[in-house]
């Protein structure tokens, strides 16, 4: 055999070799996924990991598993999704644990969040109000709300789910772009439902929180929603206005749901992943689910270049808002 017809030989052996590897590698997913949430169940947050997870299970043809994983503003999650660098293990977090996390408690964490996570889709927003009492409180719109704070310092007492929360920075943001108003913060630990509960017996007179879950109580005349924190308002609530039309623009947080993933994943997973879950969006089954709990679309990604970018621009604008206010966390 000639030394050229030798080589020839050779190399279609190797191609043959890399092309039976490369058949033999398993697709992705080849078994369950597991996505790992930062609250327990029956919240925005596992609500949509559990809607959307159905969806991609049916494209991708493996289950989606949602697990919870509780602690330390969405630490204990995140650590739980970077054990797992194969796609096998994901998270689905909001703007607390993903992203005012990343800035206020950067020194608890035991990685570098920057370069260890990385978003691959937002999947839903959900609109917040700023409620009051209805008990013993006399303000009926915000402008009166921060007349009543201007004339009663340290008296008005607000709720929030915890120190370092959304809710928490959001009425602090307030108060400081009002005029550094001085306000007298009442932190629950039940969560949302503790806050309406503050709120409903006068123990707090104000808050932001997530606009479906207040309507029922608002609906009753024992809380009243004063704004919106939403581009343009919101069907729940028709007659209330946004912020900015109650001149208070770009402050209120609307608080987004996405898929996160560790950046050790490989590109092909991760692009499989974003095409998938952009898809499973688009799904009748999916947009007559978020409808019903009263979920927002929210802008979605082009590709993965662009879910760094909006990611990237969360972790900015929180560190700017967390450098300007300067919350007590204790």
């Amino acid at each position: 055999m000639s030394k050229s017809k030798f080589l020839s030989v050779v190399a279609a052996s190797l191609l043959a070799s890399a092309g039976m590897v490369h058949a033999q590698a398993p697709a992705f997913p080849s078994k369950p996924v597991r996505i790992v949430v930062p609250y327990a169940p029956g919240g925005a947050t596992d609500i949509v990991a559990r809607i959307v997870g159905e969806e991609m299970r049916k494209s991708m043809g493996q289950p989606f598993i949602v697990e919870s994983k509780i602690g330390a503003n969405g630490i204990v999650a995140l650590e739980e999704m970077l054990k797992a660098k194969d796609g096998y293990t994901l998270m689905v977090g909001n703007v607390t644990t993903n992203a005012i996390t990343a800035v206020i408690d950067a020194k608890k964490m035991r990685f570098d969040y920057a370069k260890e996570v990385v978003a691959i889709q937002r999947l839903a927003d959900v609109a917040a109000v700023v409620v009051t009492t209805a008990t013993n409180f006399a303000p009926t719109n915000l402008k009166e709300l921060v007349e009543f704070a201007k004339k009663n310092p340290g008296k008005l007492r607000y709720g929030t789910v915890g120190p370092g929360s959304y809710p928490h920075f959001d009425v602090a943001y307030l108060a400081k772009k009002a005029g550094d108003l001085d306000l007298n913060a009442i932190h629950n630990k039940a969560g949302a439902s503790g806050v309406i509960n503050d709120l409903v017996t006068g123990d707090a007179q104000m808050a932001f929180l997530n606009a479906a879950s207040t309507i029922a109580m608002v609906k009753a005349g024992k809380m009243k929603a004063i704004a919106v924190v939403a581009d343009k308002r919101l069907a729940l609530y028709p007659e209330v206005p946004t912020m900015a039309e109650a001149g208070f623009a770009g402050i209120g947080t609307i608080a987004w749901q996405s898929l996160f993933a560790p950046a050790a994943t490989p590109k092909p997973v991760l692009e499989a992943l974003l095409k998938a879950s952009t898809d499973a969006l688009a799904t009748p089954a999916v947009k007559e689910a978020f409808a019903k709990q009263n979920f927002i679309e929210p802008p979605l990604s082009k590709n993965l270049d662009d879910s760094a970018k909006w990611l990237a621009g969360e972790i900015a604008r929180w560190t700017t808002i967390a450098n300007e206010v300067k919350l007590d966390l204790n």
